[in-house]
């Protein structure tokens, strides 16, 4: 049985964007993002990516434009955090996987941006929730991608290491000119720090920079009135006792 989860979205990012797509659980957030990766297929419509649709990639050729970091548990966390970062690199490697010196300068470079260069010896189990969510960043940044698509990159964090990864991801696709997209519940940290958000609800969706949706009221309706209520002043939610 194929349910429909949503329908009439319309939206587009460019180079050097952060966004964001917020709204209640089960709306379709996840689905949305592992569609526009490919990881499954849509059931209408067209995605589009640098002029292209996205059922004539490659995978090969999909995989050096796009990286995607899913919440699926690591296959093996007995890898070095180098070790994970080094298979960024699969799309560009020879049918035995030997790095050439490319390849181990992106990687190089993704431990530095990411500062994992006192981590790089240690194994993925050894890490805390907010460290491995960092290599898992790491290595879609050494697949070098123009494009990095993240689902829930702050779950099961504190609020410390929420901010310091939504903070990475901005830092990262304004240093680098990448375009980066991720789904979140943490709706008042997009509205800080992302370039455009992608408001899905169950009546539609609304898109584009985080004031102007403020000034058009869309955040209003994402929870019941009588529980949570969108300040508009401070840009937060505010609960109704």
């Amino acid at each position: 049985m194929v349910t429909t989860v949503a329908t009439g979205l319309n939206f587009s990012l460019q180079k050097g964007e952060l966004g964001a797509i917020v709204g209640v659980n089960g709306i379709g957030k996840s689905t949305l993002l592992r569609t526009l990766g490919k990881v499954q297929r849509k059931l209408s419509g067209t995605i589009s990516l640098n002029d292209k649709r996205l059922k004539n990639y490659a995978a090969l050729e999909l995989a050096s434009t796009l990286s995607i970091v899913l919440t699926e548990p690591l296959v093996s966390k007995n890898l070095t955090v180098q070790e994970l970062i080094a298979l960024g690199r699969q799309p560009y490697t020879n049918w035995i996987g030997k790095l050439s010196k490319k390849d181990i300068s992106k990687i190089q470079e993704a431990i530095a941006l990411i500062d994992l260069e006192g981590l790089k010896t240690k194994k993925c189990y050894e890490l805390s929730d907010g460290q491995l969510q960092r290599v898992m960043i790491a290595r879609a940044l050494a697949q070098d991608t123009s494009i990095i698509l993240l689902d829930e990159p702050t779950s099961h964090l504190d609020l410390h290491h929420k901010v310091q990864i939504l903070k990475l991801l901005k830092r990262i696709a304004h240093r680098t000119q990448k375009t980066i997209l991720f789904t979140s519940h943490e709706i008042e940290m997009a509205i800080q720090l992302c370039d455009k958000i992608l408001i899905m609800n169950k009546d539609g969706h609304e898109f584009g920079e985080p004031s102007k949706l403020i000034k058009k009221q869309s955040f209003e309706s994402l929870f019941p009135s009588d529980i949570l209520k969108f300040d508009a002043k401070t840009a937060s939610f505010k609960i109704i006792k």
